[in-house]
């Protein structure tokens, strides 16, 4: 009888500590200057290789296509802290194309609209924190040329 008691309050506390539940993450993209191509996505916990966050295994990534309204959403995201990375890739060739080798010549948008000067954008300026249930970003595309 002692033992069934001991087993019943051990699987008791292990119900108690249920692992954190995945949340959800919306983003509304803003200001396309065209419908053209396609709006790639990505999001990292990396910082090392932000905003290159393909190189990052466990990282969400969609592409949708181009609108005068575009929502994107990532579920099953666990809790912690984020950063995304978007392209608008006119001429859907999978690469962010450049002038001069330098300028970008589509697209381009962070979480927390981290500014953009010389270069992209370090992880710590677009970072967000990611808890359970629905996070709603919205993200201004921005143009060079």
């Amino acid at each position: 009888m002692k033992r069934a008691g001991l087993a019943l309050a051990g699987a008791a506390a292990t119900l108690g500590a249920a692992p954190a539940l995945a949340g959800e993450v919306v983003i509304t993209v803003t200001d396309l200057r065209s419908t053209k191509g396609v709006v790639r996505a990505c999001m990292t916990t990396r910082e090392d290789i932000f905003p290159k966050c393909i190189k990052d295994p466990g990282s969400h990534r969609t592409v949708v296509p181009a609108g005068d309204k575009i929502e994107i959403r990532f579920t099953g995201v666990k809790p912690g802290n984020y950063a995304i990375a978007l392209l608008h890739d006119e001429n859907d060739n999978g690469k962010a194309d450049r002038a001069m080798g330098m300028m970008p010549k589509e697209g381009y948008g962070f979480s927390r609209d981290a500014p953009v000067r010389m270069a992209p954008p370090k992880f710590r300026d677009a970072v967000f924190a990611q808890d359970e249930g629905t996070n709603r970003l919205t993200i201004r595309m921005r143009y060079f040329l």
